[in-house]
């Protein structure tokens, strides 16, 4: 018996049991291809226009359901060297950097990571590679604090070696992963000296909580006040309470070979989704013990290719960048099929519906990560957590 798969059903239909399906791959998008200008800012908030229509755009790939996410989507395109958001229809409704948006002498290199702050006004940018934090304003398009020194990588006050996940705290101050130097950071803009260093400052990372981590990529908010912060060496996820240092479980993401940014799935306290970093690629929920509730590993053809992180939605669904295949999907884990895609699978461009390596999202406010978690966000000590100065007294960085 002959079985017949649509293009569509190769696209949006993979499953992790799926094997042997190939598909053809259209020619590579132009790189120079004229991107779609995103909307001016006008929302007296998040300073960029939203829409409320589901019907799907035609960026999105075939069968995706605008239903499926319930805001639009931050999407670091790490390769595009850009910010943009996408609304659930699949069009891009704001974008940065455009022509005139930074200073005489300003770069925007390599965005991985980007968070809503948690009053959702600004976005905090990780850019890895670039060894930099960078806040943006969403109204103003403009930069208005960075850490860090482009390009030049190092551990002393205002250096980063390879930074991941920076985000906002409630009280504003700013907590990264710092990788290369094993280390987590928090800073406090417009400071650019850090007000605490949590482990050895060190190139020789191993897993030794709180005083050594094992290069950590991420540390990531809980319900309960505490976080979860992964270290790649050892595959290991480990709960942080930021007022005193302590550590409560640690435990090993199971059959995962290199764990990006673990984070608590829904209110359980107790479950945690993580992304591995590796060719094929999968995505999984585990228990705090390591036990694994879901798996997401498609084979062949379908295989995720270094995916980098994954988030739940309200629905149950779970929101994924799947970097080296140029795309974002939700999967539904009831049936392991992708219900929403943006990008085009092996395909990277910076075309309208295209991304290349997109590394980190966000969904908007009000279900961005720092503020769905801002009531229970856990804060630094309390000798640490005097007022921060907010983003309005910042200056334009260089």
């Amino acid at each position: 018996m002959l079985l017949v798969i649509s293009a569509a059903a190769i696209l949006l239909g993979a499953c992790g049991t799926a094997t042997k399906t190939t598909t053809k791959k259209p020619a590579s998008a132009t790189k120079t291809a004229k991107v779609a200008q995103p909307s001016s800012p006008l929302g007296p908030t998040l300073g960029y226009a939203k829409t409320a229509k589901l019907k799907p755009g035609p960026y999105l790939a075939p069968g995706s359901n605008p239903g499926a996410i319930p805001s639009d989507v931050l999407i670091a395109d790490r390769n595009n060297n850009r910010l943009i958001i996408v609304n659930p229809q699949g069009n891009i409704v704001w974008q940065f950097p455009q022509p005139g948006n930074l200073a005489p002498g300003q770069t925007f290199v390599a965005p991985d990571d980007a968070f809503f702050t948690p009053n959702g006004r600004d976005i905090i940018v990780t850019q890895e590679s670039n060894y930099t934090i960078t806040e943006v304003s969403i109204a103003k398009h403009r930069i208005v604090w960075r850490y860090g020194h482009p390009g030049v990588p190092g551990s002393a006050p205002n250096y980063l070696d390879n930074p991941d996940d920076a985000m906002m705290l409630p009280n504003g101050d700013i907590l990264a992963a710092d990788i290369i130097n094993c280390r987590l950071l928090i800073l406090r803009p417009p400071s650019h000296v850090p007000v605490q260093v949590i482990g050895e400052t060190t190139q020789a990372c191993y897993h030794q909580p709180p005083t050594r981590w094992g290069s950590p990529n991420g540390a990531f908010p809980m319900t309960n006040g505490r976080y979860v912060v992964t270290e790649i060496n050892g595959d290991w996820a480990d709960q942080l309470n930021l007022a005193n240092d302590h550590i409560g479980f640690m435990t090993n993401p199971p059959g995962v070979l290199y764990p990006s940014d673990t984070n608590q799935v829904g209110n359980n306290t107790n479950l945690f989704l993580t992304a591995d970093y590796s060719n094929p690629g999968q995505v999984e929920e585990f228990t705090s013990s390591g036990q694994l509730v879901w798996r997401y590993r498609p084979t062949g053809a379908l295989a995720l290719n270094k995916p980098s992180l994954a988030l739940p939605l309200p629905n149950g669904d779970v929101i994924m960048t799947d970097d080296w295949n140029h795309r974002i999907i939700v999967v539904n884990p009831k049936t392991n099929q992708i219900v929403w895609q943006y990008g085009h699978k092996g395909i990277p461009g910076s075309a309208p519906g295209y991304l290349n390596k997109p590394d980190g999202l966000d969904l908007a406010p009000p279900y961005s990560l720092t503020m769905t978690h801002a009531k229970t966000m856990g804060l630094p000590s309390p000798s640490l957590t005097g007022a921060a100065s907010s983003t309005s007294s910042t200056t334009t960085a260089g």
